[in-house]
């Protein structure tokens, strides 16, 4: 049994509509004159680069762009991206503008430009030996959470899986949040990014009880917690009041912002309550069915509450509170496993997102493949709330297929 949890913040928060423009007092705060900026085409496309870019020029920095990030960027962009910020500048300041993807890429070359190497030298947990290149994170979408994570996600195209560098040097120097930045997401991004962000969330509060991980020494994903569970719910109850109005209703800055904030509650709480099943099953499925990482951890995701749900009957409850399902809907803890289950399945339809493997390509025939690799994510199994073995994931996927 362990004794002890940790918390561990994230650098310094800047949150609210207009934030961009606190940008260059902020690189001037940080003593910054050579910026290092990625992104990717669509940001370009979208006029967001050059509003950040115009902010930049104001201030008389000397900027460098790489705009070539791709969804869950594989290791060769990744060197690439590496390579391109060592001939062109020493930067003094890694700015990640985008999504996810954008501000993990800029993670991991952050980490590759302070230590050297290759990404593959600290894939895992807690293999980064001292801090990365100072990092700046602008989300423009509300759902990793990445700009105040200890994870960066790419794919690893040889074993044709995604895989994750965790360690708490990973978390950005600052996260820099506009919800204006937010409002030209499209439905299905902002779908797939949204029901990712609450998969965060539920599982950083249905994760194993801190006490009882079995693991030794200090670890990123401690289980659940105090203060990770109070996140946890407030994350889950805005995003269940947002997501559908963001999604459908795509100007509403309110539901934009309560999105975005939402994502950023279930940043803290899963960077150090860890996440658990359904995103280890997301790993091998995403590497399989290159859908984005979102659209597979929603899908997953009433499918694993089920799985897990007899394990934590009383925090399924409070769950479906947070959920605003009404009591009245159910009694027991069946029932309220039920309300759940039904409630997500509901958000899924409306929000326009699969509720089956088969409809995003996978056969039947590679689920136990998917089940074996999930399984060998340690630091996402040992939270898992039920113990996971080969023939109950399978059994999960069937249903989920």
């Amino acid at each position: 049994m362990r004794d002890t949890w940790s918390f561990f913040p994230s650098g310094k928060i800047i949150f609210g509509n207009g934030a961009i423009h606190k940008l260059g007092e902020l690189l001037t705060s940080m003593k910054a004159q050579h910026i290092f900026l990625i992104t990717d085409k669509g940001i370009e496309q979208s006029g967001m680069l050059s509003l950040v870019l115009s902010i930049l020029e104001k201030g008389n920095f000397n900027v460098k762009v790489f705009d070539a990030t791709i969804p869950e960027p594989p290791i060769s962009v990744v060197l690439e991206c590496y390579e391109y910020a060592k001939s062109q500048i020493n930067a003094d300041v890694i700015i990640g503008l985008g999504g996810g993807s954008s501000i993990d890429l800029a993670k991991v070359v952050a980490l590759l430009v302070a230590h050297g190497g290759r990404p593959q030298d600290y894939f895992g947990e807690n293999a980064i030996p001292s801090p990365i290149a100072p990092l700046i994170a602008i989300p423009t979408t509300a759902g990793t959470g990445s700009e105040v994570t200890s994870v960066a996600v790419v794919t690893d195209t040889d074993n044709n899986i995604k895989v994750g560098i965790s360690n708490n040097y990973l978390r950005p120097a600052v996260a820099l949040l506009d919800p204006e930045l937010t409002l030209q997401l499209p439905p299905y991004v902002t779908a797939c990014s949204g029901i990712d962000a609450l998969a965060h969330a539920i599982e950083a509060y249905l994760a194993k009880d801190f006490k009882y991980i079995q693991a030794e020494g200090e670890i990123l994903f401690q289980g659940s917690a105090p203060i990770s569970d109070t996140l946890a719910l407030q994350a889950i109850e805005l995003i269940s009041k947002n997501l559908i109005t963001a999604v459908q209703q795509g100007t509403n800055l309110e539901a934009r912002s309560n999105m975005l904030l939402g994502s950023l509650l279930a940043g803290l709480a899963f960077s150090n309550a860890g996440t658990a099943a359904a995103h280890a099953l997301a790993y091998p499925i995403g590497g399989i069915a290159k859908s984005p990482h979102g659209e597979v951890t929603g899908l997953l995701l009433p499918y694993v509450i089920d799985f897990n749900a007899r394990t934590m009957e009383d925090k399924i409850r409070r769950l479906s509170q947070a959920l605003l399902i009404p009591a009245s809907s159910h009694q027991s803890s069946v029932d309220a496993t039920q309300a759940v289950v039904a409630h997500i399945m509901d958000m899924l339809q409306q929000i326009g997102l699969p509720t089956r493997l088969s409809s995003i390509g996978i056969t039947k025939e590679q689920l136990p493949e998917i089940a074996e690799k999930a399984l060998k994510i340690d630091r996402l199994i040992r939270n898992n709330p039920r113990t996971a073995t080969l023939n109950g994931f399978i059994e999960l996927l069937e249903k989920a297929y």
